[in-house]
C-alpha cells in the first residue's frame, strides 16, 4: 500500500504554487506596436510571443483550477484519492505534482 501522504505539506506546496500562479496571471501581456516599414519580421515575432504568453495564460488558468481543486478535496477529506478511479494517487507523485487529480494507471489511459 501506499504511504500516507503528509497533507501539512500538500497545503504548503499547493499555497504557494497558487501564489506563483495568481502573480503569473496578474502579469500583462503586451500587444503588438505600431508596426512601421520594414519591421514585418519584428513585429512577427511579436505577435508570435504575444501567442505563445496566451497560450501560457491558458494552461497557467487550467493549472490553477486544479491547484483550487486539489485545496478543495484537503478540505473536504478526499485529497490524494484518484478522481477516476477512487484508489489511492501515490504519494510520491503528489510531491511531485500535488494537484495531481489521477493516479498514474488512470493518467496513462486518459492520454
Amino acid at each position: 500500500m501506499f504511504p500516507a501522504v503528509d497533507t501539512d505539506a500538500a497545503r504548503a506546496a499547493l499555497l504557494l504554487e497558487r501564489d506563483r500562479l495568481l502573480a503569473a496571471l496578474g502579469e500583462p501581456i503586451e500587444g503588438p506596436g505600431q508596426m512601421t516599414y520594414g519591421s514585418q519580421a519584428a513585429a512577427a515575432t511579436h505577435v508570435f510571443e504575444q501567442q505563445r504568453d496566451l497560450a501560457m495564460r491558458d494552461h497557467q488558468r487550467a493549472q490553477l483550477l486544479q491547484v483550487d481543486a486539489a485545496l478543495a478535496s484537503l478540505d473536504h477529506g478526499t485529497y490524494g484519492t484518484c478522481k477516476s478511479c477512487g484508489k489511492p494517487i501515490a504519494a510520491e507523485r503528489l510531491q511531485a505534482i500535488p494537484w495531481v487529480p489521477l493516479c498514474i494507471d488512470c493518467a496513462r489511459k486518459a492520454r
